[in-house]
C-alpha cells in the first residue's frame, strides 16, 4: 500500500451535515423510512444517528460527563468492578397460600440457585385485614402468602438459612413497620443473629395512593410510619434496607420512564426530609436506601434510565443534603422485569420479552433482578414458570458475555444522549412537584393521578391504532390460543387460616395483647417512633388486623378524592 498521504474525495464526509447532504438525502429518495419519526417507548425522540456533535451537548468534555465506575456521580456503576466481582442478586417475587406453602416455594428456588427472594403478600395482609374480616373474603392467600400474626412469620421462615441468603425482600408498605417488627421478633425467637441478616422492606407507602392501592392511613401518617422504620434501622439495624423507593408500580400504572424516576424520587425525598428533620444525619441513614424500578423492553431507553437514576440521586444527596459519605450517593437499584409488557396471547413469547428486559437491567448496572414469569399475565407463576424465569437470569449472567466489562454501553453517543435527556427531564419534573408543595400534596391534589392517566391513555391508544406493535396481541396473531398450565391458589387456605386465627386468639395471653395494643395507641398519639411498641405487640401475638385497627383509630383511614 502506498504511504502517500490520502485526501478526502468528494464522497467522503467530515461531519453530520455533509453526511446528510451527500449520503442520507439521496438514499431517502429511493428508500423511505418506515415511519416519519422514531421515538423510544416513552416518546423521547430518536435521531437517525448520534455523533460527537450530539454529545456532550452542554460543552463539557466526554471524560467529565462519563466519570468512572464507583466514583461520583456513579453514572457508570456503584462499584469499580461490578459483575466482574459478583453477579447481581437473583431473587424471584413469589409466595402464595399459607406460610408453609410459601416456605416450600422459597426452599425450592434457593435449591435451584436463587441468591435472594422476594415475599409476595396477599391483599388482606397488605391492607391490614385479618383472614376473617369480611373484606378479606375470597382473597386470602391468592396474590401472595397470608401473614396474619407473628406465628405465620415464624412458620414461613422455618428451616430457611436466613443468614446465608444475600437478600430477603418483602412488599410491605402501609404495613411496613408491623412487618419489620415481626422480622425482629421472629429472629430473636429463632436465635438468628439479626445483624447477619439482610432484610429489605419496601416500605414506600406514597406510591400506593396513586399507583397500587394498598394504602390504609392518610399520606402524612404514612410518611410518618415509613420514616419510623428508616430511623429505627439507622440506629439499630444499619445493614437492613428500610426503604425501596418504588417506581416499578408507577411504570406499571402507565407512566413514562421519566415520570417513573421523577415521581419515585419525589416520594423518596419526602421520607428523607422527614428522617432528616428528626435529626438523623443523612450519611447515617441514606446509604441503605434503595430504589425499585422496572426493567422495560425498550433496551436503549431502559439502560439510559438506570444510568440517569444513579446520577440524579448522587446529585440530590450531595447538592440538596450536603452528603459527604460516597455510600450515601450510591443508588442501589432493584429491577423487576416489567409485567405490563407481558401479554396473555401466545404466552411463551413472554420468555423472550423477559430475557430482553433482563439484558436491559444488566447493561444498566442494577444490583438485584427479579424476572417475571411467562404466565404472569394469567396468575402467580407455576413452579416451572418461576424456574424458567430464574434460568433466564442465569443464562444472561453466564452465557451472554456482557458481564466481563463495566458499563459496556458507556460512551455510546446514543446512550449518553438519552441519559442526559432523561436526567434533565426528571429534574424539570422534580422542580414542578416541589413548586406544587411536594409529594404528599401531589397525591392529595391528584397531580400524579392525572399525569399517569394521560400517559396510560396515550400508550393504550398506540396499541389500539397499531402504532405500537405487541406481537401476538395486535400483530402476528394466531387463530388458536396457546394453552399453558395456570397456577391456582388452594381454595382451602382461607378457611384453614381462619381456623388458625381462632386458635391463636384462644391460646395467647389476651390481657397482654390488650396492654400492648393500648401502649401502642398511647405512643402513636404522642407521635413517638412506633417500632419498639410494635415489637412488643407482635411478640404478644396481636394480629395484623388488630394492630391496624388501633392505628386506624388514631390516624384515620385514607379516602381518595375525585381528581377528574
Amino acid at each position: 500500500m502506498s504511504k502517500e498521504k490520502t485526501t478526502l474525495s468528494e464522497t467522503d464526509v467530515r461531519n453530520k451535515a455533509e453526511w446528510t447532504e451527500k449520503i442520507l438525502t439521496p438514499h431517502l429518495e429511493s428508500e423511505k423510512e418506515r415511519r416519519p419519526a422514531f421515538t423510544t417507548g416513552s416518546g423521547l425522540p430518536l435521531e437517525r444517528v448520534y455523533t460527537s456533535q450530539d454529545w456532550p451537548s452542554d460543552g463539557a468534555s466526554p471524560a467529565e460527563k462519563l466519570g468512572y465506575p464507583g466514583a461520583y456521580p456513579f453514572t457508570r456503576g456503584v462499584t469499580p468492578t461490578m459483575y466482574r466481582s459478583q453477579f447481581w442478586v437473583m431473587g424471584m417475587y413469589s409466595g402464595y397460600g399459607s406460610a408453609e406453602e410459601a416456605n416450600q416455594r422459597y426452599r425450592a428456588l434457593l435449591e435451584r440457585g436463587q441468591t435472594g427472594f422476594s415475599i409476595a403478600l396477599d391483599l388482606p395482609t397488605q391492607c391490614g385485614y385479618d383472614a376473617d374480616h369480611p373484606l378479606a373474603a375470597g382473597e386470602v392467600g391468592v396474590t401472595g402468602v397470608h401473614i396474619g400474626s407473628l406465628a405465620d412469620m415464624e412458620r414461613m421462615f422455618e428451616g430457611i438459612p436466613l443468614e446465608q441468603v444475600r437478600q430477603i425482600r418483602i412488599t410491605a408498605n402501609a404495613i411496613g413497620p408491623i412487618i419489620a417488627a415481626m422480622y425482629i421478633a421472629t429472629f430473636e425467637k429463632q436465635g438468628v443473629n439479626i445483624r447477619n441478616t439482610r432484610m429489605f422492606i419496601q416500605n414506600d407507602v406514597l406510591k400506593e395512593y396513586f399507583a397500587r392501592g394498598t394504602y390504609i392511613f392518610p399520606p402524612e401518617a404514612g410518611v410518618k410510619l415509613s420514616s419510623d422504620v428508616i430511623e429505627y434501622c439507622a440506629r439499630y439495624l444499619p445493614d437492613w434496607t428500610p426503604l425501596a423507593m418504588s417506581g416499578y408500580h408507577i411504570r406499571d400504572r402507565g407512566s413514562t420512564a421519566t415520570q417513573e424516576l421523577a415521581f419515585t424520587f419525589a416520594n423518596g425525598l419526602a421520607y428523607v426530609d422527614e428522617v432528616w428533620r428528626r435529626g438523623v444525619n443523612i450519611d447515617t441513614f441514606a446509604p441503605q436506601i434503595w430504589t425499585f424500578l422496572s426493567a422495560g423492553i425498550d433496551v436503549l431507553e431502559e439502560v439510559a434510565k438506570f444510568r440517569a437514576a444513579r446520577r440524579i440521586w448522587a446529585r440530590l444527596m450531595r447538592e440538596r443534603y450536603g452528603a459527604q459519605n460516597p455510600e450515601t450517593m450510591k443508588l442501589k437499584i432493584f429491577a423487576y422485569t416489567l409485567g405490563g409488557n407481558l401479554v396473555a396471547q401466545q404466552p411463551l413469547n413472554n420468555i423472550a420479552r423477559v430475557a430482553i428486559e433482563t439484558l436491559a437491567a444488566v447493561l444498566g448496572g442494577v444490583q438485584t433482578i427479579a424476572t417475571s414469569s411467562y404466565d404472569e399475565a394469567y396468575a402467580l407463576p407455576t413452579e416451572e414458570a418461576a424456574t424458567i424465569a430464574l434460568r433466564t437470569q442465569q443464562i444472561v449472567a453466564n452465557e451472554a458475555g456482557i458481564t466481563g466489562t463495566v458499563d459496556a454501553l458507556g460512551g455510546s453517543y446514543t446512550i449518553e444522549s438519552l441519559t442526559d435527556t432523561i436526567e434533565a427531564d426528571v429534574f424539570k419534573y422534580l422542580d414542578k412537584i416541589e413548586a406544587l408543595g411536594g409529594a404528599v400534596r401531589c397525591i392529595e391534589e391528584g397531580f400524579y393521578d392525572r399525569e399517569l392517566s394521560e400517559a396510560a391513555y396515550r400508550y393504550q391508544r398506540q396499541i389500539e391504532t397499531n402504532e405500537r406493535v405487541l406481537v401476538g396481541l395486535n400483530a402476528y396473531k394466531n387463530e388458536e390460543e396457546q394453552k399453558i398450565p395456570v397456577f391456582r391458589a388452594n381454595p382451602e387456605t382461607e378457611q384453614h387460616q381462619i381456623e388458625r386465627l381462632q386458635v391463636l386468639r384462644q391460646q395467647r395471653d389476651n390481657a397482654l395483647v390488650s396492654k400492648t395494643l393500648e401502649d401502642l395507641m398511647d405512643r402513636a398519639r404522642a407521635n413517638e417512633n412506633l417500632l419498639p411498641a410494635l415489637i412488643e405487640t407482635v411478640k404478644a401475638y396481636a394480629t395484623l388486623g388488630e394492630i391496624c385497627d388501633k392505628l386506624r383509630a388514631v390516624y384515620g383511614e385514607y379516602k381518595p378524592s375525585q381528581v377528574f
